[in-house]
């Protein structure tokens, strides 16, 4: 008796063939090429399109993907690079569920440049209002790139060259290839959640020259929105001087090759030198032109203190030669008129009129010119020219009377 088949429900074979090919696809990675078309966004975040064979037009495959997972700027036409497992969808259509996409081809490349810098410019990320300086003596430096290129050889030895002490905490990142952009990301990650105590005061991106696909990387929106969103300046140099890249534009500071970088992120110790003397040159000239003015000032003062002192003295000598013409003027007029007084008061003075024979008389302290003014029996003082005398009175020879008070 032969075993029944089983009967599958059609979710259940889609189920299965989902499987079958996981198991047997699983853990190889596959890059699809091919042109797109039928691209469309859906709400903003489902993308779709259909990858054709340029050779063979017939063989087309459908490609779903996120806008979660693929960045960029793509349009019908491009030739592009997919990677992402297949799968059946419940429709019964066979596609790619892609995790990655990138442009391929010059012609490719520049568009989805062109077209990606178009979107970021109206966004405004390119903004020279928004760029920051650099600190002029940086003490710390992160520097992403390839150990491996020559562009890390060359920043470290004009860095030396130019400003040597500075501590350089350096990432190492492949600069192109598939894993280019994921750890890129993951340098910028790492150096902008440090601590703020250790973090660097600036960022470098750099890598050497190349053609559009080596520089892909540096194209990537994901790799331009982490240099935009970085709290840490970034410097970028990539490539030649003739190279450009969006993280040019959106760094803080563009340079033109990695050397330049190292130029653009530390002085040169001979021009700082050069202008600290020329600045201790200018300062001293400054200062010894001060002191000229000052001591000019003093000695104008001084002049101005020593005449005023000599015109002072003259004055005071005139004054004084004045004075004593004066005094010698009025002296003898003085003393004649001392000594005309003087012979008055001899004349007037009563010691003068009682040596000739006259006397004071007193009647309780009060000098008496009136007889009229004593009653008999008072007591009166007689003062003479030698001695004083008391007396009483006897008797009172005048016309009236009248009691001394």
């Amino acid at each position: 008796m032969s075993t029944p088949e089983p009967i599958l429900q059609v979710a259940e074979y889609l189920k299965l063939a989902n499987q079958v090919l996981k198991l047997n696809i699983d853990g190889y990675t596959f890059a699809i090429e091919g042109e797109i078309s039928d691209y469309k966004i859906k709400d903003g975040k489902w993308i779709m399109f259909t990858l054709k064979d340029e050779n063979d037009s017939a063989s087309r495959v459908g490609c779903f993907a996120t806008t979660f997972k693929v960045s960029g700027v793509f349009e019908d036409g491009m030739r592009v690079r997919v990677w992402g497992p297949p799968a059946i969808t419940k429709w019964s259509n066979f596609q790619i569920d892609v995790q990655k996409m990138e442009p391929v081809g010059d012609g490719t490349l520049k568009r989805a440049y062109e077209l990606l810098k178009k979107k970021l410019t109206e966004e405004g990320i390119f903004e020279i209002s928004r760029k920051r300086s650099l600190p002029r003596f940086p003490a710390r430096i992160g520097l992403i790139t390839s150990r491996d290129a020559a562009a890390y050889g060359d920043f470290i030895r004009i860095l030396n060259n130019r400003w040597s002490g500075v501590e350089v905490l350096f990432s190492h990142v492949h600069v192109q290839g598939r894993e280019a952009v994921p750890e890129i990301l993951a340098a910028f990650r790492l150096f902008n959640n440090l601590p703020e105590k250790d973090r660097p005061e600036v960022l470098v991106l750099t890598r050497g020259g190349g053609s559009l696909e080596d520089l892909a990387a540096f194209n990537d929106e994901q790799v331009v929105r982490a240099v935009f969103g970085s709290k840490i300046p970034v410097i970028c140099g990539v490539g030649h001087e003739r190279d450009e890249s969006l993280c040019d534009y959106v760094a803080d500071v563009r340079a033109s090759t990695p050397s330049n970088a190292a130029e653009r992120v530390v002085p040169n110790r001979q021009e700082v030198i050069y202008e600290v003397e020329t600045m201790i040159h200018r300062i001293d000239n400054r200062l010894q032109d001060a002191l000229g003015d000052r001591q000019l000032l003093v000695e104008r003062a001084t002049h101005f203190i020593f005449s005023a002192a000599d015109r002072q003295r003259e004055n005071l000598a005139r004054i004084t030669q004045q004075l004593f013409d004066r005094v010698d003027n009025w002296l003898p007029s003085f003393f004649e008129q001392l000594s005309s007084a003087t012979r008055f008061l001899t004349s007037v003075d009563p010691k003068k009129v009682l040596a000739r024979g006259y006397s004071i008389v007193t009647c309780r302290g009060t000098v008496v010119k009136d007889a009229s003014t004593l009653v008999s029996g008072a007591e009166i003082k007689v003062k003479l020219s030698q001695g004083e005398l008391e007396a009483e009175v006897l008797r009172i020879n005048g016309l009236g009377r009248q009691k001394l008070i």
